[in-house]
């Protein structure tokens, strides 16, 4: 059993009758009552957090940089001061940055470069003649200078003219001298710098660009081993070993003060005082096309701060009054609309689905202006460059196209007013977006006839997509903007797209309401009528006869509904199914019966258990296939909680004196007609079983039977639970009578036409007993309706001679 209900339910279907059953859990010890209001306290803080969520930066604050255009008015909300301090540490970065690096001159590096190297020389030529004076001494010939110990060999080897020495001094001397800076250094003197001496600290002065009067520390080394080499008298061995021992004499004269430089750019940033910014209450800021220039860019900053702290929880609370108070009018409007022929749902549970697409509704605005946003953002050319003509792409019309398909016209233009006051609240430009969404919602809500197919979604789609783009045209005319070819394809292509974009969206979620609301489109009770779905084709396969007389009364149902305004459709596919239970044991049904009554053989008792099971039996093979609810309520509540008159009469008569008979068991269930089609579909049962069972029907004949039909029903109380007014019953009277007489309609004789002969039917106290049809009665009165307005037929004995046919009940 559960493996052919599975079968019958879609995935969606299921996962949602998961998830309900999960979050119903705890609510259903609340009542009815306090359920809807927690619902109806949860759609309206879910959407005011969809619009403003105070803990996140929301969609109308809008980050600017310096050169962007004003997307909208800016105006102090309140008297504001603001320290920038974003504006203050720019301003005293630049004062850093103002500040040349500073660097210390040391002028006699070059004479210290010469006295150290004569100093070392002088040492070892001392040494070198105290070795010399005493042969039994080790000659001690270390040089004591830069370079290593070991060039003191290479030195003393032998002994170096004045002339070689005097080269040596006046290369290193000559090579040492100048302003030479450290390699790491050359970043700085590409710019300005401040040279200071360090012997007098007050002598400054300024170098631009000195990196290239200067020379650096490994250009000047080179050129030491450079000339080194040129004095001819020199070894190779001699000419390395006086460079090793003077290049790291050679150091620079220029040098970075890294510490002069932060305590200068420390003192000018302190002196910069505090960006403040002070505005008045409802000063003006900037125009919609202003350029943000920095000083406007400041003041935003000022409002952003203002409104992101101590006003955040201010706005939250006032917008979710202002959502709460909206979706209170909603409520009113749904609970005082009237009747909905198409939206089977209670007033609450209509509610529901309203809330449901609300919500989807602003949680698709609220993504779709933050990627306006963003798209915009990433170009830098106009007409690219401005969120509004993007956001002309967003599917402002989804909402109403949704209720459109899934209820009626008026409550979706509702949904669309209310989703487009909804939308004004989060566009930049409110005022053009609620126009731009109330005029595609009325497209989407009045553009469509009937949803009989899928396709009219992709229909509705395209509608709603050219009349946006004529909107958007409009629009940028009524803004006074240019008319740039670039910017009419582009507001033209974004209004196409918003049709494309609603009808995508729609198609997605059409299902889900379907499933989770239980809503019964047009679409989906078409599809239900496919006379190849498994239980049809059964149905007409095993009762052929129950399958013509459901395809009658569906048809009957349909006009009558047609007549008072009520769902023939619903109708329709309900009378289709009413009766699918009888496939359990068809034969002991009247219209399905070839000969012999099986009930002639039965006990009452037994006979209307079986008639009665039809209807408990059709719930359950329902409720197996997944039917919706709602067609399965046609079973039950067609029969209502009639009895079967006939055949509690013929216990009564054959039950012994001492036996009792409880009415109970010749009883339908019920419960009683919930609503009008319902209630209809039992009028149209039973006038057409009574129709097929008159001998002649003729208009007399058959006003005459659904007259008494109808008065049987009202007396039984059958119609007490349902909203049908006498008016209403009157012309469903009037509407049956006339689809009746349109189907039983006499035939004109044929010239050659040869009647059946006599005799053939046998006719007994005008009741045809032989037809083989069924019983047919001549007098309409003679017609087995119950005080309940029940045709039983079934009750009838056959087996009784014929001139008591009619009599034995």
């Amino acid at each position: 059993m559960s493996n052919r209900s599975d079968q019958g339910r879609t995935p969606v279907s299921k996962w949602f009758d998961g998830l309900l059953k999960r979050i119903s859990g705890p609510l259903d010890k609340l009542s009815d009552n306090h359920r809807f209001w927690i619902g109806f306290a949860l759609v309206s803080l879910i959407t005011t957090l969809l619009i403003y969520n105070p803990f996140w930066r929301s969609a109308d604050d809008v980050a600017y940089k310096e050169g962007d255009i004003a997307h909208e008015t800016i105006i102090s909300p309140a008297d504001i001061y603001f320290v920038d301090e974003a504006e203050t540490e720019r301003r005293r970065q630049a004062a850093r940055e103002k500040v040349m690096p500073i660097f210390v001159s040391e002028p006699r590096r070059a004479a210290e470069a010469v006295q150290g190297f004569t100093s070392a020389w002088e040492d070892l030529q001392r040494k070198t003649s105290a070795s010399r004076s005493n042969s039994n001494a080790e000659p001690d010939v270390q040089w004591t200078g830069a370079g290593g110990a070991e060039l003191g060999t290479i030195f003393s080897a032998r002994r170096f003219s004045s002339n070689e020495l005097d080269a040596v001094q006046r290369i290193l001397s000559e090579h040492a001298s100048g302003d030479i800076y450290g390699d790491q250094d050359k970043p700085y003197l590409e710019k300005e710098v401040t040279i200071v001496d360090r012997q007098r600290p007050t002598d400054r002065r300024q170098a631009s660009q000195p990196v290239l009067t200067m020379t650096a520390l490994s250009e000047a080394r080179s050129r030491l081993q450079t000339a080194l080499t040129q004095i001819r008298s020199l070894s190779e061995e001699e000419s390395q070993a006086f460079y090793t021992a003077l290049s790291p004499l050679i150091q620079p004269s220029v040098i970075y003060d890294s510490a002069a430089t932060e305590s200068a750019r420390a003192t000018a940033a302190e002196a910069i005082p505090d960006a403040a910014i002070s505005l008045k209450r409802g000063q003006k800021v900037a125009d919609t096309g202003d350029i943000i220039t920095p000083s406007v860019l400041s003041q935003v900053a000022a409002i952003r701060n203002y409104s992101g702290s101590s006003r955040q929880v201010n706005r939250f609370l006032g917008l979710f009054a202002l959502i709460t108070a909206l979706f209170w009018i909603g409520w009113k409007f749904i609970e005082h609309r009237g009747i909905v022929p198409r939206l089977a749902l209670t007033e609450t549970k209509t509610f529901a689905l309203f809330g449901f697409i609300i919500l989807v509704q602003t949680a698709l605005l609220s993504v779709f202006f933050r990627l306006a946003e963003f798209t915009a953002s990433q170009n830098v050319r106009a007409p690219m460059n401005d969120p509004n003509l993007w956001s002309f792409a967003m599917p402002f019309a989804f909402a109403s196209l949704l209720m459109a398909l899934l209820a009626d016209r008026r409550t979706a233009l509702f949904t669309g007013i209310f989703s487009a006051i909804l939308a004004g609240l989060m566009a930049p430009k409110g005022v053009d977006f609620i126009i731009y969404a109330i005029i595609a919602s009325s497209v989407a809500a009045y553009g469509i006839g009937r949803y009989r197919n899928r396709q009219t979604v992709t229909v509705a789609g395209a509608l709603v997509g050219v009349f946006s783009a004529l909107v958007s045209i409009a629009l940028i005319a009524f803004s006074q903007q240019p008319f740039i070819l670039n910017t009419i394809l582009l507001a033209v292509a974004c209004g196409l797209a918003s049709g494309v974009i609603t009808a995508a969206v729609t198609a997605v979620f059409l299902p889900i309401c379907e499933s989770l609301f239980g809503v019964l489109t047009d679409v989906k009770l078409l599809e239900l009528s496919n006379a190849d779905l498994p239980i049809l084709g059964q149905l007409a396969l095993r009762a052929p006869g129950t399958n013509q007389h459901s395809h009658a009364v569906g048809q009957l149902a349909e006009e009558a509904c047609r007549v008072v305004g009520g769902n023939g459709l619903l109708a329709r596919i309900g009378a289709l199914y009413h009766d699918i239970g009888k496939t359990a044991a068809p034969e002991h049904f009247v219209e399905n019966q070839h000969g012999r009554n099986p009930h002639d053989r039965l006990k009452p008792a037994q006979s209307a258990k079986i008639i009665i099971s039809h209807v408990t039996y059709g719930v359950k093979l329902a409720k197996e296939m997944g039917l919706p609810q709602r067609i399965i309520d046609f079973i039950p509540q067609h029969h209502g909680t009639r009895t079967l008159h006939y055949f509690l009469k013929r216990a009564q008569a054959e039950a012994r004196d001492d036996q009792e008979i409880s009415e109970n068991d010749f009883r339908y269930p019920g419960p009683k007609p919930q609503f009008r089609e319902a209630a209809i579909m039992m009028i149209a049962d039973s006038c057409e079983a009574a129709a097929r069972s008159l001998a002649e029907p003729s208009p007399e004949n058959i006003r005459f039977i659904v007259t008494k039909i109808i008065d049987a029903i009202l007396s039984d109380d059958q119609l007490d639970e349902c909203d049908l007014t006498l008016r209403e019953l009157t012309q469903i009277r009037e509407s049956m009578i006339r689809s009746l007489v349109a189907i039983y309609h006499s035939r004109v004789d044929y010239p050659g036409y040869t009647p059946p002969p006599s005799g053939q039917f046998k006719i007994a106290d005008g009741v045809i007993s032989n037809d083989p049809h069924g019983t047919k009665y001549l007098n309409p009165a003679d017609i087995p309706i119950s005080k309940g307005g029940e045709i039983e037929d079934e009750a009838v004995d056959r087996s009784v001679p014929p001139n008591r046919v009619g009599k034995s009940v």
